[in-house]
């Protein structure tokens, strides 16, 4: 059973960056796509990015492109998401997943292997 650990988060200025990372441990790690979601207090989970893991083809939410940016080191089965200009609506925990399966990378329903989230905030 895969594991996947996030770590990274935590209270910036608005402006600011960070770099979240996941990594995936025990068994076979064959994911077909890894992604990052969010929940804020009282929202839906929302997907931020994607990385499809053999081709290192990218996906994002439309409010963070070009300030995320998705990848992944495949020695240390390991994805990142760096964080710049963060703001204030980018508050929230922050998950990591894996599925193993193509097609709808940013659906949260059709992953089946998450982290414990992490938290990020933002103050303004």
């Amino acid at each position: 059973q895969v594991q996947l650990v996030e770590s990274g988060g935590g209270l910036v200025q608005a402006g600011g960056s960070l770099r979240l990372s996941c990594a995936a441990s025990g068994g076979t790690f064959s994911s077909y796509y890894m992604g990052w979601f969010r929940q804020a207090p009282g929202k839906e989970r929302e997907f931020v990015a994607a990385i499809k893991w053999s081709s290192g083809s990218t996906y994002y939410f439309d409010s963070v492109k070009g300030r995320f940016a998705i990848s992944r080191d495949d020695a240390k089965n390991t994805v990142y998401l760096q964080m710049n200009s963060l703001k204030p609506e980018d508050t929230a925990v922050y998950y990591c997943a894996a599925k193993n399966t193509p097609f709808y990378y940013d659906n949260s329903y059709r992953y089946t292997n998450w982290g414990q989230g992490t938290q990020v905030t933002v103050s303004s």
